[in-house]
This record gives structure tokens, C-alpha cells and sequence, in this order.
């Protein structure tokens, strides 16, 4: 059995990213900025262009959990298309970002002008959708362990932290972002980094993690056998393994 990973690889190709400018507004976002607040009237939504802008929810004690990174090509906001709709949760932005923005005055006029192309942005919302319900899956039925491994390969298939050999290289910011990731404690995260790191997966440099290896993640998934279907954890045990 093989563990199916949600890579996020559905994304806007930079011909419909042009057709798009014709009607959204353009940003450009500069490193720290938020966005927008969960609670605040929603309207519209968000194409990324460059950068990557992370998508968090807060819980008790300062802590949080982020379920989604838009990278370019990637759309966040999109609750902006309901009725009477407010932002589910911060966006922020973390490094130098530019985005298009439809709003929903512009986007009606994008699906009544260009169907073809407004099919693709919906696809692209269905697509994100599914990948943010695969997401609750995995916080439900997997290990620390587990999601951590499953998020390092999502981030090497998405190239979100690569740096230029294209492997995946986790500065102490990074880091935190990545517990975020995962939902689970930096504590939880480092006991399973301390065995990558035993194994050859990871390894350090200065004060950052590299892997090494993104195939020999891939590998020790699906190895992983059977028990990656786990049954649901009670409430008690949910809350123990995620955000505390």
C-alpha cells in the first residue's frame, strides 16, 4: 500500500495568469505584510505571481496552524466568492510577493467574457479544495512522524523552500513555519528530525536542516505498509498530537 501525497501541482499556467491581468488588480506585497485578518469582510480572490503567501489559522498561547501555502500559480481568498463572506483565516505575506486580485464585480465579468479560461481558475479552485481536504485527512489519521515526512515531500515537489541544487533547506524561520505546517509541537518535530538525521535523510548546516534526499522520503513511505490508514483519533487524542 502507498501513501497518495496531494503535491499541489494543479496550478495557473502563465497564459492564463496573463488572461487574467486584463481584469485583476495587480500587488506587490513586501515581506511581513499581512493581507488580510480572519473575520474581515471577504470579497473576491487572490492569484499568486511570485513569492508564496501562507495562510494561518491562530489557536491558545500564540501557536498556529497553517493549512495552506499559495505558491505562484496558486490562488488564496477565494471564500471572498460567497455571499456576505469573511476570510477563514491571516494571510500573510513571508518573502517579496505579487498577486492578481479579482474581485467579485471583476471575477463575474471574467467567467461572462472568457469561459474557457474562467474554467480553468475554477478547476484550479476545485483542485486547492481537494488538496486542503487531504490536508484535514492527514491531521486526522497520521502520525507526527507521518505528516512531517508527507509535508517535507510536498515541499520538494512544489519547490516552496528549495534552494538552488533544489533541495529543501529549512533556515530557523522555515523551521517554524514547517511545525506550523505539520500542526505538531517544534518538540514533536525535532525527535522525528533527529532520526531523519541519523538515517542520512537530513543533515545540518549551520542553523539550518537540508534534505538530502527526497527520493529516500519517498521511499520510507511506501514502506510505511498499512498502518498510514490509522482510524480517526478521539477528540482527546487529536488535541495532544497538534496544536496544544
Amino acid at each position: 500500500m502507498q501513501l497518495e501525497i496531494g503535491t499541489g501541482s494543479s496550478r495557473l499556467s502563465e497564459v492564463d495568469q496573463g488572461i487574467l491581468t486584463k481584469y485583476a488588480a495587480r500587488a506587490a506585497w513586501p515581506a511581513g505584510f499581512s493581507v488580510y485578518q480572519r473575520g474581515s469582510n471577504a470579497d473576491g480572490v487572490f492569484i499568486v505571481t511570485s513569492g508564496h503567501v501562507v495562510l494561518r489559522s491562530r489557536a491558545k498561547a500564540g501557536r498556529s496552524f497553517v493549512p495552506w501555502i499559495a505558491v505562484p500559480g496558486e490562488t488564496f481568498g477565494s471564500e471572498g466568492l460567497a455571499l456576505d463572506a469573511h476570510y477563514a483565516t491571516d494571510a500573510r505575506v513571508e518573502e517579496e510577493t505579487s498577486t492578481l486580485f479579482l474581485d467579485s464585480t471583476r471575477f463575474r465579468a471574467f467567467v461572462r467574457e472568457q469561459p474557457q479560461h474562467s474554467l480553468t481558475l475554477i478547476n484550479q479552485l476545485m483542485a486547492e479544495r481537494g488538496a486542503l481536504l487531504d490536508r484535514l485527512r492527514e491531521l486526522t489519521t497520521l502520525s507526527v512522524e507521518q505528516r512531517l515526512v508527507v509535508t517535507l515531500v510536498r515541499l520538494a515537489n512544489n519547490r516552496t523552500f528549495t534552494d538552488t541544487d533544489g533541495r529543501v533547506s529549512l533556515c530557523p524561520s522555515r523551521y517554524r513555519l514547517l511545525c506550523e505546517l505539520v500542526g505538531a509541537t517544534r518538540e514533536s518535530v525535532s525527535l522525528v528530525f533527529a532520526r531523519l538525521t541519523g538515517e542520512g535523510i537530513v543533515e545540518r548546516q549551520g542553523t539550518s536542516m537540508v534534505v538530502t534526499s527526497a527520493s529516500d522520503l519517498i521511499a520510507r513511505l511506501d514502506s510505511a505498509g498499512s498502518d498510514i490508514e490509522t482510524p480517526l483519533m478521539t477528540m482527546t487524542d487529536r488535541a495532544e498530537q497538534t496544536i496544544q
